[in-house]
């Protein structure tokens, strides 16, 4: 005689139970299966795919570019940092606080130039041996590069040099001699660092530009 087997007895108990439950109008006859409870509301039986919605997307978009942003941005700053008028202007900038500083106050600095090395420094001179420099003087320290490079230094008292160091001291009166650096960017050209020393103003300037030197008083007129 045959038997029956246990798998068999449960699907016959669950067409079953269906059949029941469609005649007692909990159970929709929709292929996903919706079972509805004694208080007439319906649930589905079926698990929903979990994803991220519209919002959470948006949000995630948004902090990747401003990840983005922030690498450009620095990678820029890093580019331009080696341009031949960044590092002019930084030099000019570096002279000018310098003038600017000791005009007020009683302090005294020196911009040092070494076109060896190819480096500049500023510091603040605090002891009467104006030759030593001390470790806590310094207050900026850069390197040039081959986009920006020193050539000559040509003082307005008619003292040149193109090697070595050369020296602007800057006190409460202004700058002790002014005078031009003369530049090199990465294909020659040449530029012009004047230090005015009348005025107190540093400016950059295309090309070997003619630096006005001051008469002297048996040449002047009145």
């Amino acid at each position: 005689m045959p038997t029956c087997s246990v798998p068999m007895h449960t699907k016959i108990a669950d067409s079953g139970q269906r059949i029941a439950d469609r005649e007692e109008g909990l159970y929709d006859s929709s292929p996903q299966g919706v079972r509805r409870t004694d208080t007439g509301k319906r649930y589905t039986i079926a698990n929903a795919n979990p994803g991220f919605t519209l919002t959470e997307s948006i949000v995630v978009v948004l902090i990747v570019s401003l990840f983005v942003l922030m690498a450009m941005i620095n990678l820029f700053g890093l580019l331009g940092k080696n341009t031949f008028k960044a590092q002019a202007q930084e030099l000019v900038s570096t002279m000018q606080m310098a003038v600017t500083a000791a005009a007020q106050s009683d302090r005294r600095y020196e911009v040092i130039i070494d076109m060896t090395e190819q480096t500049y420094m500023l510091r603040q001179i605090t002891t009467p041996d104006i030759s030593e420099v001390l470790e806590e003087e310094i207050i900026v320290e850069n390197d040039f590069s081959d986009n920006c490079r020193v050539v000559y230094v040509l003082f307005d008292d008619g003292e040149y040099t193109n090697e070595g160091r050369a020296k602007f001291r800057a006190g409460r009166s202004g700058w002790q001699y002014g005078g031009k650096i003369v530049l090199f960017d990465k294909n020659e050209r040449e530029y012009s660092i004047v230090v005015n020393r009348l005025n107190r103003i540093v400016t950059l300037k295309e090309g070997d530009v003619e630096l006005l030197m001051p008469r002297d008083k048996n040449e002047m007129l009145f």
